[in-house]
Protein backbone atom coordinates (compact mmCIF):
# COMPACT_ATOMS: atom_id res chain seq x y z
CA UNK A 1 0.00 0.00 0.00
CA UNK A 2 1.31 3.40 -0.96
CA UNK A 3 0.83 5.77 1.99
CA UNK A 4 1.29 8.77 -0.24
CA UNK A 5 -1.56 7.84 -2.55
CA UNK A 6 0.82 7.96 -5.48
CA UNK A 7 -1.18 5.46 -7.54
CA UNK A 8 -3.70 7.44 -9.60
CA UNK A 9 -6.27 4.63 -9.56
CA UNK A 10 -6.41 4.05 -5.82
CA UNK A 11 -7.56 5.95 -2.76
CA UNK A 12 -5.13 6.04 0.19
CA UNK A 13 -6.49 3.84 2.97
CA UNK A 14 -6.33 6.82 5.32
CA UNK A 15 -8.85 8.62 3.13
CA UNK A 16 -11.14 5.59 3.07
CA UNK A 17 -11.66 5.86 6.80
CA UNK A 18 -12.04 9.62 6.92
CA UNK A 19 -15.31 11.47 7.33
CA UNK A 20 -15.40 12.01 3.57
CA UNK A 21 -16.50 8.47 3.07
CA UNK A 22 -19.80 9.03 4.85
CA UNK A 23 -20.85 10.97 1.76
CA UNK A 24 -20.41 7.97 -0.51
CA UNK A 25 -19.79 8.97 -4.11
CA UNK A 26 -19.48 12.71 -3.44
CA UNK A 27 -15.79 12.94 -2.52
CA UNK A 28 -12.78 13.71 -4.72
CA UNK A 29 -9.09 12.92 -4.31
CA UNK A 30 -6.76 15.47 -5.87
CA UNK A 31 -6.56 15.30 -9.65
CA UNK A 32 -6.59 11.53 -9.82
CA UNK A 33 -6.74 10.23 -13.37
CA UNK A 34 -9.23 7.39 -13.84
CA UNK A 35 -9.17 4.37 -16.12
CA UNK A 36 -12.39 4.73 -18.09
CA UNK A 37 -12.54 1.28 -19.65
CA UNK A 38 -14.95 -1.08 -17.89
CA UNK A 39 -15.12 -4.80 -18.55
CA UNK A 40 -17.96 -7.03 -17.41
CA UNK A 41 -18.12 -10.75 -16.88
CA UNK A 42 -20.61 -12.16 -19.38
CA UNK A 43 -22.87 -14.12 -17.05
CA UNK A 44 -26.03 -13.89 -19.13
CA UNK A 45 -25.57 -17.37 -20.58
CA UNK A 46 -24.83 -18.70 -17.11
CA UNK A 47 -28.02 -17.20 -15.72
CA UNK A 48 -30.12 -18.63 -18.54
CA UNK A 49 -28.66 -22.13 -18.36
CA UNK A 50 -30.77 -24.67 -16.48
CA UNK A 51 -27.55 -26.35 -15.37
CA UNK A 52 -26.81 -23.44 -13.04
CA UNK A 53 -30.26 -22.96 -11.49
CA UNK A 54 -32.43 -25.25 -9.43
CA UNK A 55 -34.90 -27.43 -11.36
CA UNK A 56 -38.24 -25.78 -12.06
CA UNK A 57 -37.01 -22.42 -10.81
CA UNK A 58 -39.87 -19.90 -10.97
CA UNK A 59 -39.79 -17.24 -13.65
CA UNK A 60 -39.41 -14.47 -11.06
CA UNK A 61 -36.23 -16.05 -9.74
CA UNK A 62 -34.80 -16.68 -13.21
CA UNK A 63 -35.48 -13.06 -14.12
CA UNK A 64 -33.85 -11.83 -10.90
CA UNK A 65 -30.73 -13.86 -11.65
CA UNK A 66 -30.61 -12.51 -15.20
CA UNK A 67 -30.75 -8.92 -13.99
CA UNK A 68 -28.15 -9.64 -11.31
CA UNK A 69 -25.82 -11.00 -13.99
CA UNK A 70 -26.44 -8.11 -16.36
CA UNK A 71 -24.33 -5.75 -14.23
CA UNK A 72 -21.30 -4.24 -15.96
CA UNK A 73 -18.35 -4.31 -13.57
CA UNK A 74 -15.14 -2.30 -13.71
CA UNK A 75 -12.06 -4.25 -14.90
CA UNK A 76 -10.46 -4.49 -11.46
CA UNK A 77 -13.46 -6.50 -10.21
CA UNK A 78 -13.14 -10.16 -11.24
CA UNK A 79 -16.47 -11.96 -10.82
CA UNK A 80 -17.24 -15.68 -10.90
CA UNK A 81 -20.34 -17.74 -10.38
CA UNK A 82 -20.18 -19.53 -7.04
CA UNK A 83 -21.96 -22.69 -5.92
CA UNK A 84 -24.68 -21.24 -3.66
CA UNK A 85 -25.63 -22.53 -0.21
CA UNK A 86 -28.68 -24.76 -0.54
CA UNK A 87 -30.21 -24.53 2.93
CA UNK A 88 -30.77 -20.80 3.24
CA UNK A 89 -33.77 -20.66 0.91
CA UNK A 90 -35.72 -22.69 -1.63
CA UNK A 91 -33.92 -21.01 -4.53
CA UNK A 92 -30.41 -19.59 -4.36
CA UNK A 93 -27.77 -18.13 -6.65
CA UNK A 94 -24.34 -16.77 -5.79
CA UNK A 95 -21.45 -14.75 -7.17
CA UNK A 96 -17.93 -14.25 -5.85
CA UNK A 97 -15.53 -11.43 -6.62
CA UNK A 98 -11.88 -10.54 -6.20
CA UNK A 99 -10.74 -6.94 -6.58
CA UNK A 100 -7.21 -6.25 -7.82
CA UNK A 101 -5.55 -2.83 -8.08
CA UNK A 102 -4.39 -3.72 -11.59
CA UNK A 103 -6.79 -4.52 -14.42
CA UNK A 104 -4.61 -7.44 -15.58
CA UNK A 105 -3.16 -9.01 -12.40
CA UNK A 106 -0.60 -11.78 -12.37
CA UNK A 107 -1.80 -15.29 -11.57
CA UNK A 108 -0.26 -15.11 -8.09
CA UNK A 109 -1.51 -11.59 -7.33
CA UNK A 110 -3.23 -11.03 -3.99
CA UNK A 111 -6.68 -9.48 -4.10
CA UNK A 112 -7.10 -6.20 -2.24
CA UNK A 113 -10.66 -7.22 -1.37
CA UNK A 114 -12.83 -10.29 -1.82
CA UNK A 115 -16.54 -10.83 -1.53
CA UNK A 116 -19.58 -13.00 -2.09
CA UNK A 117 -23.13 -12.08 -3.03
CA UNK A 118 -25.92 -14.60 -2.51
CA UNK A 119 -29.46 -14.21 -3.85
CA UNK A 120 -32.17 -15.98 -1.86
CA UNK A 121 -35.76 -16.49 -3.03
CA UNK A 122 -38.80 -17.79 -1.18
CA UNK A 123 -41.98 -17.76 -3.29
CA UNK A 124 -44.74 -16.19 -1.25
CA UNK A 125 -42.31 -14.22 0.85
CA UNK A 126 -40.40 -14.63 4.09
CA UNK A 127 -41.60 -12.95 7.28
CA UNK A 128 -38.23 -11.65 8.42
CA UNK A 129 -37.22 -10.50 4.94
CA UNK A 130 -40.32 -8.37 4.27
CA UNK A 131 -40.27 -9.69 0.72
CA UNK A 132 -39.64 -12.68 -1.53
CA UNK A 133 -35.97 -11.96 -2.20
CA UNK A 134 -32.98 -11.39 0.05
CA UNK A 135 -29.41 -10.44 -0.84
CA UNK A 136 -26.62 -11.57 1.47
CA UNK A 137 -23.02 -10.41 1.17
CA UNK A 138 -19.63 -10.97 2.74
CA UNK A 139 -16.80 -8.51 2.05
CA UNK A 140 -13.23 -8.82 3.35
CA UNK A 141 -10.35 -6.41 2.84
CA UNK A 142 -6.84 -5.98 4.20
CA UNK A 143 -5.99 -2.68 5.87
CA UNK A 144 -2.90 -1.02 7.18
CA UNK A 145 -2.57 -1.60 10.96
CA UNK A 146 -3.07 2.04 11.95
CA UNK A 147 -6.26 2.19 9.91
CA UNK A 148 -7.44 -1.08 11.42
CA UNK A 149 -7.16 0.55 14.85
CA UNK A 150 -9.12 3.66 13.86
CA UNK A 151 -12.18 3.96 16.15
CA UNK A 152 -14.26 5.17 13.19
CA UNK A 153 -13.49 2.12 11.07
CA UNK A 154 -16.59 0.06 11.86
CA UNK A 155 -19.28 2.66 11.07
CA UNK A 156 -17.33 3.87 8.06
CA UNK A 157 -17.00 0.34 6.68
CA UNK A 158 -20.76 -0.17 7.08
CA UNK A 159 -21.32 3.06 5.15
CA UNK A 160 -19.34 1.65 2.22
CA UNK A 161 -22.30 -0.65 1.54
CA UNK A 162 -25.20 1.66 2.36
CA UNK A 163 -23.64 4.57 0.47
CA UNK A 164 -23.11 2.28 -2.52
CA UNK A 165 -26.76 1.19 -2.49
CA UNK A 166 -27.94 4.77 -2.18
CA UNK A 167 -25.49 5.95 -4.83
CA UNK A 168 -26.84 3.41 -7.31
CA UNK A 169 -30.46 4.23 -6.38
CA UNK A 170 -30.99 0.57 -5.50
CA UNK A 171 -34.21 0.49 -3.43
CA UNK A 172 -33.99 -1.76 -0.38
CA UNK A 173 -35.33 -2.33 3.10
CA UNK A 174 -34.54 -4.27 6.27
CA UNK A 175 -30.77 -3.96 5.96
CA UNK A 176 -28.80 -5.56 8.77
CA UNK A 177 -25.32 -6.84 9.38
CA UNK A 178 -22.06 -6.67 11.27
CA UNK A 179 -18.62 -5.20 10.70
CA UNK A 180 -15.66 -6.98 12.28
CA UNK A 181 -12.05 -5.90 12.54
CA UNK A 182 -9.18 -8.32 13.05
CA UNK A 183 -5.61 -7.41 13.96
CA UNK A 184 -2.43 -9.46 14.34
CA UNK A 185 0.93 -8.44 15.80
CA UNK A 186 3.95 -10.61 16.55
CA UNK A 187 5.69 -10.72 19.93
CA UNK A 188 8.80 -12.35 21.37
CA UNK A 189 10.39 -14.60 18.80
CA UNK A 190 7.77 -13.52 16.26
CA UNK A 191 8.19 -9.79 16.81
CA UNK A 192 9.73 -9.39 13.36
CA UNK A 193 6.52 -10.42 11.65
CA UNK A 194 4.67 -7.47 10.13
CA UNK A 195 1.45 -6.40 11.81
CA UNK A 196 -1.72 -6.99 9.82
CA UNK A 197 -5.31 -5.78 9.97
CA UNK A 198 -8.48 -6.82 8.17
CA UNK A 199 -12.09 -5.72 8.05
CA UNK A 200 -15.05 -8.00 7.33
CA UNK A 201 -18.57 -6.90 6.44
CA UNK A 202 -21.46 -9.34 6.71
CA UNK A 203 -24.76 -7.87 5.61
CA UNK A 204 -28.13 -8.64 4.09
CA UNK A 205 -30.98 -6.56 2.69
CA UNK A 206 -34.27 -6.97 0.85
CA UNK A 207 -34.49 -5.45 -2.64
CA UNK A 208 -37.74 -3.61 -3.31
CA UNK A 209 -37.85 -4.33 -7.04
CA UNK A 210 -37.15 -7.47 -9.12
CA UNK A 211 -34.46 -5.82 -11.26
CA UNK A 212 -31.25 -6.46 -9.30
CA UNK A 213 -28.68 -4.91 -11.64
CA UNK A 214 -28.23 -1.81 -9.48
CA UNK A 215 -27.80 -4.01 -6.40
CA UNK A 216 -25.01 -5.97 -8.09
CA UNK A 217 -23.35 -2.71 -9.10
CA UNK A 218 -23.65 -1.37 -5.55
CA UNK A 219 -22.07 -4.56 -4.20
CA UNK A 220 -19.15 -4.13 -6.61
CA UNK A 221 -18.87 -0.47 -5.61
CA UNK A 222 -18.63 -1.43 -1.93
CA UNK A 223 -15.96 -4.00 -2.77
CA UNK A 224 -14.04 -1.43 -4.78
CA UNK A 225 -14.19 1.06 -1.94
CA UNK A 226 -12.93 -1.57 0.50
CA UNK A 227 -10.07 -2.25 -1.91
CA UNK A 228 -9.19 1.44 -2.12
CA UNK A 229 -10.20 2.09 -5.73
CA UNK A 230 -11.37 5.50 -6.89
CA UNK A 231 -15.04 5.38 -8.01
CA UNK A 232 -15.52 5.51 -11.77
CA UNK A 233 -17.54 8.42 -13.12
CA UNK A 234 -21.10 7.78 -14.24
CA UNK A 235 -21.86 7.21 -17.90
CA UNK A 236 -18.89 4.94 -18.64
CA UNK A 237 -19.76 2.35 -21.30
CA UNK A 238 -18.79 -1.22 -20.44
CA UNK A 239 -17.12 -3.69 -22.79
CA UNK A 240 -18.29 -7.31 -22.37
CA UNK A 241 -15.74 -10.06 -21.84
CA UNK A 242 -15.47 -12.58 -24.64
CA UNK A 243 -15.39 -15.62 -22.41
CA UNK A 244 -17.14 -16.16 -19.06
CA UNK A 245 -15.09 -17.30 -16.11
CA UNK A 246 -15.63 -20.78 -14.77
CA UNK A 247 -17.91 -21.54 -11.87
CA UNK A 248 -16.25 -21.93 -8.49
CA UNK A 249 -17.07 -25.02 -6.47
Amino acid sequence: MNHTGGRPDRIPRQVRTSRLFFTGQSFHVGRASLTLGVIRLNLRDVARSSEHLQPEAPAAFVRAVETLCSAQFRPEVHVDELSPPKRLATYTFALSADVFPDTHPEDDATAAATGRLVLLHEPGGHETWHGEFRLVTYIQASLEPDIGADPMLLPVAWSWLTDALDGRSAPYTAASGTVTRAASEGFGGMASQPATADVEIRASWTPLEPDLETHALAWADALSTAAGLVPLPSGVVAIPNRKPRQQRR
